[in-house]
């Protein structure tokens, strides 16, 4: 039995900023509820970034406008904060305006388990600290999550934590540490204690990639509104996965992705120390190892 889910990523419900085209962004989700009516899937999950903040009042405003948007939706929705539904927003006023918890949680369907990972995605300004936190209650739960499984696991998250490079990204190229947790290496190091496949999906970069990371699949998918990759034009990527025994995953729109895979459970190889650390070839390079 298989599991059928839509996608939406970075609405960005606002004024136009910087490549987001916020201005379209309702719209857009007018033609998301049409897609995700169509497929009929099992299920809707929003992946976050509904909207670009701008301050409390506004940001109430804009994340109800799309609050009101996903009525359309017929099927079940489960939504993420991204980091900007946080920057003046707290929990608390996310979930009241969406109508329901926004905890990490999980729920079995098809034969695979759910994890909705809903780290905390705000973006902290101080001078002690700039940039995401991995709280430790957020990755003991993951890493919880991961020992019990007891089937394959499909992992959501607004924010990814392969560790891909961000080499041509508009947004972070150049600010490479905004794109993912610090220490992510210890969410991977999380998930890769599970026995069963894994696979990841999250939002936050705008752009659509595949790595395959110690046996475990990271995908991205493409903001609803941006448009560094399509001449200026919102994306309107529209995500639909499909899980089963093979993995197939299509974004629609103006930046499309088809990808299919055959998950596993099968990690690979620890990596070689740097060179000058390890003992072995360092004797070699002494002469003391022929």
């Amino acid at each position: 039995m298989s599991v059928r889910i839509a996608l939406v990523a970075d609405i960005h419900h606002g004024a136009p900023s910087a490549t987001k085209r916020g201005d379209a962004a309702l719209d857009l989700m007018d033609g998301f509820a049409r897609f995700s009516n169509d497929a009929a899937p099992d299920f809707v999950i929003d992946l976050g970034d509904r909207i670009s903040d701008i301050g409390r009042d506004t940001d109430l405003r804009l994340e109800r406008e799309v609050a009101e948007s996903f009525r359309a939706v017929e099927a079940p929705v489960y939504h993420i904060n991204g980091n900007h539904d946080r920057d003046h927003l707290e929990v608390a006023d996310n979930e009241e305006i969406l109508g329901q918890p926004l905890g990490n949680m999980t729920f079995d369907a098809g034969g695979w388990r759910i994890v909705l990972w809903r780290a905390d995605s705000k973006i902290h300004r101080t001078p002690a600290h700039s940039g995401f936190i991995l709280r430790e209650a957020d990755l003991l739960w993951l890493s919880r999550v991961a020992q019990n499984a007891d089937r394959p696991l499909m992992v959501f998250s607004h924010v990814p934590v392969s560790g891909h490079a961000q080499t041509g990204n508009y947004y972070f190229e150049r600010n490479p540490s905004a794109s993912t947790y610090p220490m992510a290496e210890r969410a991977r190091a999380a998930l890769a204690q599970c026995r069963h496949p894994v696979v990841c999906l999250s939002g936050h970069v705008h752009w659509n990639t595949v790595t395959v990371v110690d046996g475990i699949t990271h995908l991205t998918q493409q903001s609803l509104t941006e448009s560094f990759t399509t001449k200026g034009e919102p994306a309107g990527a529209f995500g639909l996965i499909e899980l089963g025994d093979t993995v197939s995953w299509q974004v629609l729109g103006l930046d499309p992705m088809a990808y299919a895979f055959k998950p596993h459970a099968d990690r690979w190889t620890p990596p070689l120390p740097g060179f000058d650390e390890h003992p072995e070839f360092a004797a070699r390079r002494r002469g003391d190892l022929k």
